[in-house]
């Protein structure tokens, strides 16, 4: 596994690290072309989708394996999209493996595999609390051979440019429980009904293409029977089956943004003179910072990979405290990281002219995607809390 890393981090070095200033100062439609040289590189090294098995063109690796590779390519914003394992493609990529169809894998997962397109994921919506998943307006009506969707769903990832969207809509609203209510479709954004209404503004910067949260209409949508995932029903089962391995990528790219950060911190600290031989580095304060990001890093790198060994170990069900916890501890830890190094770097640290300003305003958001901080809180809080009831009688 350590070559394995070592090749994975000379690919950032060679190949993507040169490409930031490019990829900092421009919109996506740019600077695809640029990208997609990088996507080759990745191909051409051995390098593409580690998560996927061979089938798919990727290296199967384990989900503890392919933690430790998200963590390398989290120290580049252009990491995860280089070697094809970004959010939410990749989300959806383990969806269709694990419950596609035939029909959906060859259609959709192979062509998504292989690069050749891009996907988004339709599940939070203007008029319902996204911490609240069970709670949808966004409905789908059998009409003999079809299914008709009519809703609304925004801050969806990369809508714009996607070929389909995978979509969660109410199709059993008088189910006894509400988690049997919704059920999941693949979309093709060419259907008669879907619409993409606008790339939403996010912290003053309307992204497109790959980089986009898009507003999404649907209006008398129709797709075919064959286009539900999975059973009638099982759609918020699927979605939580999604987001449990999504939280662990996510968290081990936070760490690697962490790392990135960290050598940031002590590169311009060594460089960046007070007064005539005098740098930034022989401030303890500053020395306070180095070291206490380093701890506060390891710490959660140790954290995650713990929740990993569980995960695997025991399932998704059994590790759903430490899922929770490291979704709301690691990005506090990156938060205080980012926050430090930008201080380091005075108002240098506020340009493009390295991603420090760019994760410090595009990664406040994993504090709230895939379940806002409070959420996972007092889901651990409840649970923790059950334990010292007295047993029923």
């Amino acid at each position: 596994m350590s070559r394995l890393l070592a090749r994975y981090a000379a690919f950032v070095d060679e190949v993507l690290l040169p490409l930031e200033p490019l990829v900092l100062a421009k919109p996506w439609p740019a600077i695809e072309a640029e990208v997609e040289g990088a996507r080759q590189a990745a191909r051409d090294r051995g390098l593409w989708a580690p998560h996927l098995p061979a089938e798919f063109g990727g290296l199967a690796l384990p989900l503890a394996e392919f933690a430790e590779v998200s963590a390398v390519l989290g120290r580049t914003p252009l990491g995860h999209y280089a070697c094809n394992v970004q959010a939410p493609d990749v989300g959806n990529m383990e969806l269709l493996l694990a419950h596609g169809s035939l029909e959906q894998r060859t259609r959709y997962l192979r062509p998504l595999a292989a690069g050749k397109i891009r996907s988004c994921f339709g599940m939070t919506e203007p008029a319902r609390a996204g911490s609240n998943p069970v709670w949808l307006d966004t409905t789908a009506v059998r009409d003999g051979g079809e299914w008709v969707l009519n809703g609304r769903k925004w801050f969806a990832t990369s809508a714009d440019g996607a070929a389909f969207c995978v979509v969660l809509a109410v199709t059993t609203p008088g189910a006894a429980k509400p988690h049997h209510r919704a059920s999941m479709f693949i979309v093709p954004t060419d259907t008669p009904g879907y619409a993409l209404v606008r790339n939403l503004p996010v912290m003053g910067h309307v992204g497109e293409g790959y980089a986009s949260h898009g507003e999404l209409t649907f209006t008398n949508c129709r797709v075919p029977v064959s286009a539900m995932i999975g059973a009638e029903g099982a759609g918020f089962m699927l979605a939580q089956e999604r987001l449990g391995p999504g939280r662990v990528h996510h968290c081990m790219r936070w760490i690697g943004i962490c790392d990135r950060a960290i050598d940031l911190m002590c590169r311009y600290a060594l460089s960046r003179e007070m007064a005539p031989g005098e740098p930034l580095a022989y401030k303890q304060v500053v020395r306070h910072w180095i070291a206490e990001s380093r701890a506060e890093t390891e710490a959660a790198r140790l954290f995650v990979r713990d929740t990993v060994g569980k995960l695997e170990r025991d399932g998704q069900r059994q590790a759903r405290d430490e899922i929770s916890m490291i979704k709301y501890f690691v990005p506090q830890v990156m938060q205080k990281v980012l926050d430090r190094a930008l201080q380091v770097h005075g108002g240098y640290g506020l340009t493009d002219a390295t991603p420090l300003a760019n994760w410090w305003a595009h990664e406040r958001a994993a504090r709230i995607y895939d379940g806002p901080d409070e959420v996972h809180k007092d889901a651990v809080a409840r649970h923790t809390l059950e334990r010292c009831l007295p047993p029923r009688a």
